[in-house]
């Protein structure tokens, strides 16, 4: 299986779980892998451009979905330069009993955080 770049995108409240995301892949058992493309220290100006750019490297582009997200303008905006961009997009809802999905996500779906959700979207990069 080749690795595909992945651009996570993510609210700052859920980096926790970001992490957790991204270590999955060095799992002896896990069904893909990927580069990690997502920010992961705020850029102090030109942001935008730069993770524009970034995004535009990218494979596809997975969006932690969680309560925090309707506030987060960083990740709402990634989101929507993906969609721009027309870099394949998906949403992982990262909480329990929340599903509710970003306008900016337009047609990219959003699914269970799962080991075969995630390959499946990778796989099809």
């Amino acid at each position: 299986m080749a690795s595909k770049t992945v651009f996570i995108a993510f609210a700052k409240e859920d980096e926790s779980t970001r992490n957790l995301f991204t270590g999955q892949r060095v799992h002896p058992d896990t069904p893909f892998e990927f580069t990690d493309m997502s920010v992961k220290e705020p850029y102090s100006s030109e942001w935008k451009a730069k993770v524009r750019a970034r995004i535009r490297r990218s494979d596809g582009v997975v969006a932690l979905i969680s309560s925090n997200t309707p506030e987060a303008t960083g990740q709402l905006w990634e989101i929507s330069c993906a969609v721009e961009e027309g870099v394949p997009v998906i949403g992982i809802w990262i909480e329990d009993g929340y599903r509710s999905k970003p306008t900016e996500m337009g047609s990219a779906p959003c699914v269970a955080w799962t080991w075969d959700s995630v390959a499946n979207f990778i796989d099809g990069l």
